[in-house]
């Protein structure tokens, strides 16, 4: 966990390849190779999480699992919300605890995600996530640093996209006239 606080926002590409020169050029180095992901969003029968604009996440990246509770987000230019995660042992374990406490499995989404960390200025982390509905940046870090790498990669504030990937991919949905289920890739 880099800070109780997450700040974030996204980008959708339209050129995953040109982007990922870009972020070489201006200084970005590969910090953590292109890795699957599988993230399952938890809640109890009643959606009181939902409803609260909480949600707890339970995600398998490679041989890592992490189990992240994330808290109502504050609005404004940038997606700010509080966050706590921690690793876990067992993604089996987790889920069965989540089980035992009331929560059942509600959506599933996956990705391959790739991280970059800028050679001299790593306030922030950049994200390039592949997913069964596009290609994204996503630059976490202080808003200053998320305006200025924006800037630099050719992006601005326009841009900026805060929606989850459960509401992008609903919205992929409703645009295509495809039943909501899980944003998976399929076989």
């Amino acid at each position: 966990m880099v800070s109780p606080t997450e700040t974030e926002v996204k980008i959708r590409l339209s050129d995953g390849l040109a982007i990922l020169q870009r972020l070489e050029r201006v200084g970005f180095t590969l910090s953590s190779r292109r890795q699957f992901e599988s993230n399952t969003i938890y809640d109890s029968p009643d959606h009181k999480l939902r409803q609260a604009e909480m949600i707890i996440r339970l995600r398998q990246a490679g041989e890592k699992f992490v189990l992240t509770w994330k808290g109502p987000s504050e609005g404004g230019k940038y997606k700010i919300r509080p966050e706590i995660e921690t690793s876990v042992g067992s993604l089996e374990a987790a889920d069965n605890i989540l089980r035992k406490l009331g929560f059942e499995p509600v959506f599933r989404y996956e990705k391959y995600r790739r991280e970059f960390i800028h050679k001299e200025n790593s306030s922030g982390v950049v994200t390039y996530d592949e997913t069964p509905i596009g290609n994204f940046l996503e630059l976490e870090g202080p808003g200053e640093w998320i305006d200025e790498t924006a800037s630099r990669l050719g992006f601005s504030g326009h841009d900026y996209v805060l929606e989850s990937y459960g509401r992008l991919y609903k919205a992929y949905c409703e645009q295509n006239h495809v039943d909501v289920r899980n944003m998976v890739f399929t076989s």
